[in-house]
């Protein structure tokens, strides 16, 4: 999808296409939060309080209103606008011209019941917070049981209370409000007509497929790194006697499917690349251009291995890339530098005081993006460097190794054309980098 640049002069208008409770404020900041951050959240909520006092539209308003209320500058409200988006709390839509309109649709988030048996949300939520801190939200969220066994039901229906009498016929209205919740949208999708061709059609319901199952699906083949051919098979086994999907056996094997090929552990977001709207546009094809697009292109798991020769990287190292996208909350790509730049002037040692200090400032700086953590190390560098008596003509081994740097630092960064030689001398470099 072509990205619009937002200007401060650019007008927006809020319109309210649910009803929000007190609830949804509690989802938000308790389920939502984890997974899309403070500024996303209070860019929702600033949205809410543009709304007039009817709560269903806002006046024309500028960015530069945004801006203004939230103290934060425009790029990372349009970073926690597309956040919005990606979780399905907002929809939005731009009318071009000389200054543009955008209209932001709002909508609900989930129930507490729909995200804890979301195929997604739920393992993000679990992954963002760890066992001890999701258990507790959860128990938070969790309605006790009361058993009915020896009671007797004595509701009256609606017909014994009340008397049927001659009036107008009413039609149904569509225009009260309702709360309304959207769906997570995917762009990469399975291939639906390959599945459906694999499977004879005397074994399923014409409504087998029908658009919540294919959501289910997409989900699920997401979250666990399932292709076409992986979930055909899948699917063929989770259809039941009536020819329809059972949707808790195909979650079921999936998970186990997932556990199988990665040594009985659920997926964790160390498999995960750079998010599409933190990377840097095509176009440039710098030295520093490939080195950032190596990064952003890469999952720290990919990275490591590559490390280790091809060989499994160790569970401690794993865990400790883990706890920076958990704990740390560190963007993939970000993870990325910081490991590459930690092996390279420590001696090829992972060790984790060092590694989570750096993680630590970089997280106070809202280090988001491949080239501020590329250019942090360099600035960081170059403060060594300086440290280090130019009069100190005698260096031990250990010494240079320590002074030695990522393949980025000191490179030219000017946009240039670059040769078949230069792709070709590129790629080297990139392989030395990863």
């Amino acid at each position: 999808m072509q990205k619009i640049t937002v200007l401060p002069a650019d007008t927006y208008t809020v319109i309210n296409k649910t009803v929000l409770t007190d609830k949804d404020k509690k989802i938000l900041s308790m389920l939502y939060q984890p997974i899309i951050g403070f500024t996303a959240v209070s860019l929702y909520h600033t949205f809410i309080d543009d709304l007039d006092r009817s709560e269903i539209i806002s006046s024309d308003l500028t960015h530069h209103h945004l801006m203004a209320t939230m103290q934060l500058n425009l790029e990372d409200i349009v970073i926690a606008r597309e956040k919005l988006e990606g979780v399905g709390l907002l929809k939005t839509y731009v009318k071009k011209d000389n200054i543009n309109q955008y209209v932001y649709l709002l909508y609900s988030p989930v129930s507490a019941h729909e995200f804890f048996n979301h195929p997604i949300l739920n393992v993000v939520l679990y992954n963002n917070l760890g066992k001890k801190e999701y258990e507790k939200v959860l128990s938070f969220f969790k309605v006790p049981r009361i058993s009915l066994k020896d009671y007797e039901e004595v509701t009256c229906s609606f017909d014994e209370v009340f008397t049927s009498v001659r009036g107008t016929i009413m039609e149904a209205n569509d225009d009260v409000g309702k709360r309304n919740s959207n769906n997570i949208l995917f762009h990469k999708e399975i291939d639906f007509s390959l599945i459906q061709s694999g499977i004879p059609d005397s074994q399923v319901h014409e409504k087998c497929f029908n658009q919540e199952t294919k959501d289910l699906i997409n989900s699920l083949s997401y979250i666990y790194q399932l292709d076409t051919l992986d979930m055909q098979g899948l699917i063929r086994n989770s259809i039941n006697e009536k020819g329809m999907i059972d949707k808790q056996l195909l979650r079921k094997s999936c998970r186990e499917y997932y556990q199988f090929d990665h040594y009985g552990n659920l997926p964790t977001l160390i498999y995960n690349k750079q998010p599409e709207f933190l990377k840097k546009p095509k176009g440039d094809h710098s030295k520093w251009a490939k080195m950032v697009y190596t990064f952003e292109n890469i999952t720290p798991y990919q990275l490591l291995k590559a490390k280790y020769k091809g060989a499994e990287p160790t569970d401690r190292d794993k865990r400790l890339v883990e706890s920076l996208l958990i704990d740390q909350k560190l963007n993939p790509g970000v993870v990325n530098v910081l490991i590459s730049y930690v092996l390279k002037v420590n001696h090829e040692q992972l060790t984790k005081s060092y590694v989570e200090t750096i993680a630590g400032q970089w997280k106070r700086l809202n280090i988001e993006t491949v080239e501020e953590a590329m250019k942090i190390t360099e600035k960081e560098h170059k403060k060594l460097r300086k440290i280090v008596k130019p009069k100190e003509k005698k260096e031990t081994k250990r010494d240079l190794k320590t002074q030695e740097v990522p393949a980025w630092f000191n490179n030219d960064q000017e946009v240039v054309e670059t040769t078949q030689e230069e792709v070709e001398e590129l790629d080297k470099i990139l392989n030395e980098l990863v």
